[in-house]
């Protein structure tokens, strides 16, 4: 689709979203007075934006798919006029501005009691959720015996952009293939981040990563960004030797913060391997 389509269908999304909104809010529901004058239901365009504290002329212009700046205090006062949750505040925040709240929190360190049975349940396949900042929220054995103890690390240690950069285990681990697993990660993070620009919580990961990586510095400056698997992963592990596997990744439906990898074993040899690592640990 041509940008100048795409960019108006997006306008035009925002425009249909404002209007379904309205539509389902009554006045009543809204703190206004009731009028029996009504030709359609819910709230007319100049009561939203009289509860928003923006002109009616300014607000019709949004929900006509027009496009216009609009600033953060003001799609939060147009979300607080329209009842919204925070799912609907999101994604009026995405559609309007193409970027999340600011004060928009990730998924942080828990998973679902079923999600975590899956990943147990993929036995010699390692497994493992990464959440948009790559941080490692869960994982299975196989995982944990592969690519290091998850449980005896600190939480930086279990960012993998930061342990693809910092740790010599991982290193070890990937050899000739680690600039090019070390290049996709951080494309990944550059991708994830163009959703958190700004955030202090990021800024202070990409500044150490500067400050002890230079590698990390200088292909930080190249803008790299890719979404997807890493297709063919090859490790070297010290007691397992050689294992090759291939790489599926999907979103958790009901979690989108959250990414599911699973690292399936390529060859005969590598599901041995594993299995015999898996019966030792």
């Amino acid at each position: 689709m041509p940008m100048e389509q795409s960019e108006q269908e997006r306008l035009h999304e925002l425009a249909r979203f404002l209007k379904s909104r309205r539509a389902r809010l009554s006045p009543e529901q809204a703190g206004l007075p009731h009028t029996s004058r009504r030709r359609t239901p819910g709230l007319r365009r100049s009561e939203v934006a009289q509860l928003a504290w923006i002109s009616v002329d300014w607000y019709t212009r949004l929900e006509q798919g027009r496009d216009i700046q609009v600033s953060a205090q003001v799609l939060d006062n147009i979300a607080i006029a329209l009842q919204l949750n925070a799912t609907e505040r999101r994604h009026l925040y995405v559609l309007a501005l193409q970027q999340l709240p600011a004060d928009y929190t990730q998924s942080v360190g828990t998973i679902s009691p079923l999600l975590q049975r899956f990943l147990d349940q993929q036995g010699t396949s390692p497994a493992l959720v990464t959440d948009q900042q790559l941080n490692i929220v869960a994982w299975n054995k196989a995982s944990n015996l592969i690519y290091g103890d998850y449980e005896g690390m600190s939480l930086r240690d279990r960012n993998a952009l930061w342990r693809t950069f910092t740790s010599p285990y991982i290193k070890q681990l990937l050899q000739e293939k680690w600039e090019m697993h070390a290049r996709h990660r951080l494309a990944q993070f550059r991708a994830n981040y163009g959703k958190f620009t700004g955030d202090p919580e990021w800024i202070a990961l990409i500044d150490e990563l500067s400050d002890v990586s230079e590698a990390f510095r200088t292909w930080w400056q190249e803008h790299d960004v890719i979404v997807g698997p890493e297709g063919k992963k090859i490790n070297y592990h010290p007691t397992a030797g050689r294992l090759e596997f291939d790489q599926l990744s999907f979103l958790v439906s009901d979690a989108p913060d959250l990414t599911i990898v699973i690292n399936m074993p390529s060859n005969e040899e590598t599901f041995t391997s594993v299995q015999a690592l898996l019966a030792q640990g």
